[in-house]
């Protein structure tokens, strides 16, 4: 099965370096449940859209057929629904989270 190129834009990880507290505030991230890891690795797929920000710690997320993207404390990141990738956690990571 061939993707076409509004499939590929829709797998993308979309990355806001270092957002403003204004930012934050808006996405309502501060009240989002918070998820904590240790080092590791293993595959995830989005069921639905998924919104982080990394509080702290540093991740690499490798897509399926894709290049690995690496996010680092103080990022607000959004994966798309479908979306299947490997996780590999570099260092301790705390995130706030919120998924639709």
């Amino acid at each position: 099965m061939t993707m076409t190129a509004q499939n590929l834009q829709q797998q993308t990880i979309q990355i806001e370096r270092q957002p403003s507290n204004d930012r934050l505030e808006a996405v309502g991230a501060r009240n989002w449940p918070i998820w904590e890891r240790d080092m590791s690795e293993f595959p995830w797929t989005y069921d639905q859209p998924e919104t982080c920000y990394l509080i702290t710690g540093t991740v690499t997320v490798t897509p399926e057929n894709g290049e690995p993207v690496t996010f680092r404390g103080g990022d607000l990141v959004q994966f798309p629904a479908g979306m299947s990738c490997t996780w590999k956690i570099d260092e301790y990571v705390k995130k706030r989270y919120h998924f639709g």
